[in-house]
């Protein structure tokens, strides 16, 4: 009982305490999971791609709105980097929705995993 009672205690604390780009780079990686458990298990989770790659543009929709409002700090050259990688994960999105293929997912993980490596560092 006490172990759970502590285990709790540590993520309220833990919650408390996340930054904006820890939570970024957990939700970035959370979304790289899903993605990947499909592609990893695609004929058993073919199923769950349209909700991997819906949660995965509905994050970078929301990542794009705070890059773009007039008082985030980033430099203009991160910002339109960040942009056209947004373009890139939107378009390919609606390729994979089209003519879904495991392979085609790499790119989607690749690039959620390196942005909250970069969120990180």
């Amino acid at each position: 009982m006490y172990n759970n009672q502590a285990a709790r205690a540590y993520q309220q604390t833990r919650r408390a305490v996340v930054t904006g780009r820890d939570l970024e780079s957990m939700l970035l990686l959370k979304a790289a999971a899903q993605i990947q458990a499909v592609r990893d298990d695609w004929e058993g989770r073919k199923g769950d791609l349209l909700a991997a790659l819906t949660y995965n543009r509905k994050l970078w929709t929301v990542l794009i709105d705070l890059i773009l409002k007039p008082d985030n700090p980033l430099p203009r050259e991160d910002k339109n980097n960040l942009f056209n990688i947004a373009l890139f994960i939107f378009r390919h999105t609606v390729e994979v929705q089209a003519n879904p293929n495991p392979d085609d997912l790499a790119p989607l993980v690749d690039l959620n995993r390196a942005i909250a490596e970069g969120l990180r560092s």
